[in-house]
């Protein structure tokens, strides 16, 4: 039932990313404003990643295993990073102007975005489905934070695909498969963690907290600073004080 559970959590995460393809197919919004919401994403995504994450890894495990999970899902992240992005999916989360440049229609660029938008969104889940073993109930901050990353990825991914020719069967098919698939590694990340060591959860949750930085840095936080330009310091504050707000309000 709790691994249930965490499935649907997950899901309600990855269906930002449908969320945000049907608005960018049926209307068209202002660049700055959904590069607004990235920056209030990478702002929540930096506070979970810091009050929630990091602390319940060496709360759970120590320094040596938070450390090294830290390090070693950057690097993980980073590498695959580097091969989606030279595949074609470099810019998955374009908000600006150049949202299709990256999608040419061909099915490898295709692909690689699917795989982009994967690799993102995988260690995210996973920590929705771990932050339920303890017992007191999900973490709000990581979910609404997994929630506002999807969001502009689905709709600036979406309305690339759009502009390259894709189909809707198309869009909506690639964004809710991958929506489905992250409920499924919420749902596993809780069920094959579930009789883990504290080491080991230790280790888990700081993989998943050092991909996700990896990512905020490496792709939301230059594609919010393209559109919002000096604002979005500002915005990504705004964003990580109601996440820190959040997180003590729930402790």
């Amino acid at each position: 039932m709790l691994a249930l559970q965490a499935g649907l959590w997950g899901l309600v995460g990855g269906s930002a990313l449908l969320i945000g393809a049907a608005i960018a197919w049926f209307a068209s919004l202002p660049q700055r404003l959904i590069a607004a919401v990235m920056a209030i994403g990478s702002g929540v995504l930096i506070s979970a990643v810091a009050f929630d994450l990091m602390d319940e890894a060496y709360a759970a495990g120590g320094f040596d295993s938070t450390a090294l999970g830290f390090v070693g899902g950057a690097a993980v992240y980073t590498l695959a990073n580097v091969l989606v992005s030279r595949a074609g999916a470099r810019h998955r989360k374009r908000s600006g102007s150049n949202a299709a440049e990256s999608q040419d229609g061909s099915d490898s660029s295709g692909l690689a975005i699917a795989i982009g938008a994967l690799l993102d969104g995988i260690p995210e889940s996973i920590v929705i489905g771990v932050s339920l073993l303890d017992g007191s109930g999900v973490s709000t901050v990581t979910v609404a934070a997994v929630f506002l990353s999807n969001l502009p990825e689905g709709l600036s991914s979406a309305a690339g695909m759009k502009k390259a020719g894709r189909s809707a069967a198309y869009v909506f098919g690639v964004w809710g498969a991958i929506a489905v698939a992250s409920g499924i590694a919420a749902l596993l990340g809780n069920l094959l963690l579930a009789d883990a060591g504290k080491d080991t959860i230790a280790a888990v949750t700081a993989v998943a907290a050092g991909a996700i930085l990896a990512m905020l840095v490496d792709t939301m936080i230059p594609e919010a600073t393209e559109e919002t330009h000096e604002y979005s310091g500002f915005i990504a504050v705004i964003g990580f004080l109601a996440a820190f707000i959040l997180s003590k309000l729930g402790g």
